[in-house]
């Protein structure tokens, strides 16, 4: 079935939806919006589509079926609801939005419209993920003991400066966690299940005008029992690869961007060292360690195939709005616990800001 795309707002990250939607048999880029003319018009050059500067005049074009959302993070609520309104299926880039309130309001549009909704976690498309994500359902790891993220990243004072909104509570939602290592966030909440108790510091050190944390660490009670920590900052030159280390009582696994890099188990089987061979040397980018633009666009290719597999069969997508909500949850309550010096429990009712 053919399905065409629309994209709103023509950012830099449009470019990688854009390509992603080429690289689907079926379908075609058919319109591209953004508040200013120009960047719609290049976005529509480099890879078709009509350009528009008026959304509701987008919406109502009826060779637009799915609509991905590319606008700042607290700008996702009003363009979600927009689409829904017209009828068209929405992907959201990460985060769903920068309030669990206006997360909640998304979720509800699409649900009483009847449209499919899903955010942007292509790092759970990555095979290495999904290869741990594998073990951990086969109970591979024994009892799960430790559930850690990393994401030292690099951002200079100038890729702040490039946007008003960035470094917003507002319009970026957050700092290094909401904005950089929420794909982890998502990441660990898939691999541990959810987290029971957060306490957490966070502050702002190497970078100028900006409202947001650039570094910021949390101590992580599991609902299993199990602990963890998430680091995240974008104060660590030259920036690392993110990585994602599970350990149990029967096996540690670690896992870089898209290698993984440790694979040990106490009960082995004939794959492991075949896995262990294959799973190293993947990452073909830097991740978006220290450019955002170095990153590739496959498994945005995957989460898309797999939301117009959802719409074809009436199914929930694999990362639909109610799995984007869970770690902005996550992240607001870190930074709660943050601004207050205080443990948090979840779920508890919690702001940005």
């Amino acid at each position: 079935m053919s399905r065409g795309f629309g994209i709103i707002g023509c950012g830099m990250i449009a470019n990688f939806h854009a390509k992603a939607i080429a690289d689907i048999e079926g379908a075609r880029l058919v319109a591209c919006y953004n508040r200013t003319a120009d960047k719609a018009i290049q976005l529509s050059e480099k890879f078709g589509g009509k350009p528009y500067t008026d959304l509701e005049q987008m919406l109502t074009d009826p060779a637009v079926d799915v609509v991905t959302i590319c606008t700042p993070s607290g700008a996702h609520l009003e363009p979600c609801l927009a689409a829904a309104a017209a009828g068209k299926h929405v992907i959201v880039e990460k985060p769903l939005e920068v309030t669990l309130e206006r997360c909640d309001r998304m979720i509800q549009a699409c649900r009483q419209a009847g449209v499919k909704l899903a955010t942007i976690f292509p790092s759970r498309f990555h095979r290495s993920s999904q290869l741990m994500k594998q073990a951990v359902d086969a109970g591979r790891f024994g009892t799960l003991a430790l559930g850690d993220a990393y994401v030292k990243w690099y951002r200079t004072q100038a890729y702040y400066d490039s946007g008003a909104w960035r470094g917003t509570w507002a319009l970026d939602g957050g700092g290094a966690l909401m904005n950089q290592a929420i794909h982890s966030v998502d990441l660990l909440l898939w691999l541990m299940g959810p987290v029971a108790e957060v306490s957490a510091h966070a502050a702002t050190l190497a970078h100028e005008r900006i409202e947001v944390e650039d570094v910021v660490t949390a101590s992580l009670r599991f609902a299993s029992g199990a602990l963890g920590v998430i680091e995240a900052t974008t104060a660590g030159f030259p920036g690392s690869l993110k990585r994602i280390e599970l350990t149990g009582s029967q096996g540690t696994a670690i896992l870089e961007e898209e290698d993984i890099i440790k694979w040990e188990f106490a009960q082995t089987n004939e794959d492991d060292q075949r896995l262990r061979e294959e799973m190293k040397g993947r990452t073909k980018t830097g991740g978006g360690a220290a450019d955002p633009a170095a990153i590739g666009h496959h498994a945005h290719t995957a989460l898309f195939r797999d939301f117009l597999l959802a719409i074809q069969q009436n199914q929930v997508s694999a990362i639909d709005g109610h799995q984007g909500r869970r770690s902005v949850e996550l992240i607001l309550a870190i930074y709660e616990s943050a601004r207050t010096g205080q443990k948090v429990r979840l779920p508890a009712t919690i702001s940005n800001g």
